[in-house]
């Protein structure tokens, strides 16, 4: 079994910065790539930002140029993303994603974290 436990949430100011972070525990053989999802109340949940095993980062358009998303380079078992310029618009629970083989003869399996709440108000 895999846990994700993400941390780094909380309340700022329009224009600025928190860094969350996600740290994938337990059996682990492979961790592919690493993903930042977030959900607002009464919307459905959404892609921020996904890293490759290799470190190759992509961005949906509303965060380029304020998101980094970074990876550790050692375990590669933890993701992390900086957030800048936040906006009231960016309120919301973001969630940390993977898929993960447990074994060399197991699947590739999907995995969540629990969700921290960021929220962008003056």
């Amino acid at each position: 079994q895999v846990q994700l436990v993400e941390s780094g949430g909380g309340l700022v100011q329009p224009g600025g910065s928190l860094r969350l972070s996600c740290a994938a525990s337990g059996i682990i053989y492979t961790i592919y790539d690493m993903n930042w999802y977030r959900q607002a109340p009464g919307k459905q949940r959404e892609l921020v930002a996904s890293i490759t095993r290799d470190g190759n980062p992509t961005y949906t358009d509303f965060v380029k140029g304020r998101f980094t998303i970074s990876r550790d380079n050692a375990k590669r078992t933890t993701v992390y993303l900086e957030m800048n310029s936040l906006k009231p618009e960016d309120t919301a629970v973001y969630y940390c994603n993977t898929e993960v083989r447990e074994s060399f003869w197991s699947d590739r399996r999907g995995y969540w974290g629990q969700g921290t709440q960021v929220t962008v108000s003056s």
